[in-house]
């Protein structure tokens, strides 16, 4: 089916098909971004004449941003910064509150007002609803705290692991379905850091060109060859794997010591679920290793939370190296890798998050170890159960409320994550200053995370938020769809 109705797709076609964006539509967000960009460079001519003091190089120092980084920065990025890097001052839950700002100086600097604004909260990654800190968690995590302090204070190569952080990756392993798991101390440098120990010289990266920015961090800081193919298209992957193992290596054509895809469980930008079953049978068919990152999807789809290979029906074994997060549904923060016991063992005494960074602090890992229990059921309740149906009725629900009010929606109905497409640029921050107003607090998202004409509104759906939460939330979204015209698809509209 298709993916802009927001209907769940087929995993059996072997790749999407494009998703077609109406001319109007294009040729209105180019315009928008040439006049933005046209009056951004009459202003930077103005600025060659008269200077602004306080924003000019000092003499003798280099420029802190490139040219062009800077002038995005300055004329675009900053006219609607207002829009991110919203302070809050209660705990991420279904509904929190957002600490009001304003701005004298067109978004240089912000002064809080002291006023809080009460919002119901579909901005932050919650899927299960652990960062609200459930009194069945919290306990197990105070007393962490009490007793190993806050901090690490060391690698855990060194004295910084703990008993929750060792018991902590040992039910990760488990629960991955592998013989062992390493924990990082941020999730981000889970990939950083890992994938420069994985491909060395010799070897070959083949990359989703929608994978995460820490991903491409790895990739790129690794001594392996990299190459890119087209987001879901198996045909052109199956085609980069034809031509590595026919060339060989660079020069010397000799066979690659290993040829590694690299993919995520659930692209975060996109909502999509990775079609694993496609995935595994190309990598068995040319004998290639296989790396899923599954930050947004562990914990947040399959019958009982094991991520994308339940979800798929996919034996964990058929994946070399599973990655996750403990940000996402298990409330606390850092990630893992999840593998084979000697290739574990490898990464534990060379990767630099595990070598060389402070371990996870014991309170953190016994959130995500208390959290990683509940769902699996061993506190002796059915807490993470109750959970694992709420998220994916939440979703279910929420996503078809959107396509019901006619908006272009991204991606497959088990995904927590939904974007709805805005397109054109000054969308984005009428639709979250809008939603702020409101009292609802989303994610606005455009170039260079999203493609140039394809910016969006991302909503993150958790378990805690119940059918009255979603429902105002839905409501908001039509009034605020009719203000700045966001109605695309105005042919699946129906009654709320």
């Amino acid at each position: 089916m298709s993916k802009k109705t927001g209907e769940k797709k087929s995993n059996d076609s072997p790749f999407e098909e494009d998703n077609h964006i109406p001319f109007w539509i294009s040729f209105t967000t180019y315009l928008g971004y040439g006049v933005l960009i046209g009056m951004g460079y009459l202003r930077e001519m103005y600025r060659q004449f008269f200077p602004a003091k306080s924003r000019a190089t000092r003499k003798g120092y280099a420029p802190l941003l490139r040219d062009f980084d800077d002038f995005y920065t300055r004329r675009l990025y900053t006219r609607i910064r207002d829009c991110w890097n919203r302070p809050i001052n209660t705990r991420p839950g279904a509904r929190f509150g957002v600490m009001e700002r304003v701005s004298d100086d067109y978004n240089i600097s912000f002064k809080l007002t002291g006023n809080t604004i009460p919002c119901v909260n579909l901005s932050s990654y919650n899927y299960l609803g652990f960062a609200e800190n459930p009194p069945f968690v919290l306990d197990a995590v105070k007393e962490s705290i009490r007793r190993y302090g806050v901090g690490a204070a060391s690698a855990s190569a060194e004295s910084g692991m703990t008993s929750p952080l060792q018991k902590l990756e040992k039910l990760t392993a488990e629960f991955c379905g592998k013989e062992d798991a390493v924990v990082i101390g941020m999730g981000f440098a889970t990939n950083s850091t890992t994938l420069p120990v994985i491909a060395g010289k010799g070897c070959l990266l083949i990359s989703d060109c929608l994978n995460h920015a820490s991903l491409v961090a790895g990739a790129r800081g690794s001594e392996a060859k990299i190459k890119v193919f087209k987001h879901n298209n198996f045909q052109q992957l199956e085609a980069v794997i034809k031509k590595a193992i026919w060339q060989g290596q660079p020069r010397t054509h000799k066979p690659w010591n290993k040829i590694m895809i690299v993919v995520e469980g659930i692209y975060s930008m996109e909502g999509e679920i990775l079609n694993l079953k496609k995935i595994v049978e190309i990598k068995n068919k040319y004998n290639c290793l296989l790396y899923v990152d599954e930050a947004h999807s562990i914990g947040a789809i399959g019958a009982t939370g094991r991520g994308v290979c339940e979800y798929m029906n996919v034996p964990s074994s058929e994946v070399d190296l599973l990655m996750g997060t403990y940000t996402k549904s298990f409330g606390s923060i850092g990630g893992y890798i999840a593998g084979d016991r000697d290739v574990i063992r490898m990464l534990r005494e060379n990767t630099g998050g595990a070598v060389c960074a402070s371990s996870l602090p014991a309170g953190c890992a016994q959130q995500a170890l208390s959290a990683l229990e509940v769902v699996m059921g061993r506190d002796g309740t059915d807490h993470g159960k109750k959970a694992l149906a709420s998220i994916a009725s939440n979703a279910r629900f929420f996503r078809k409320g959107l396509v019901d009010l006619g908006l272009t929606v991204y991606g497959d109905d088990a995904s927590p994550v939904i974007p709805a497409l805005l397109y054109n640029p000054a969308k984005m921050p009428a639709f979250s200053r809008e939603c702020i107003k409101r009292g609802l607090a989303v994610v606005v998202v455009g170039y260079p995370a999203t493609p140039l004409i394809e910016s969006r509104v991302r909503f993150c759906i958790s378990a805690g938020h119940n059918m009255e939460d979603l429902t105002a939330a839905l409501e908001i979204i039509k009034e605020v769809r009719d203000l700045v015209m966001i109605k695309y698809s105005p042919e699946n509209e129906k009654k709320v």
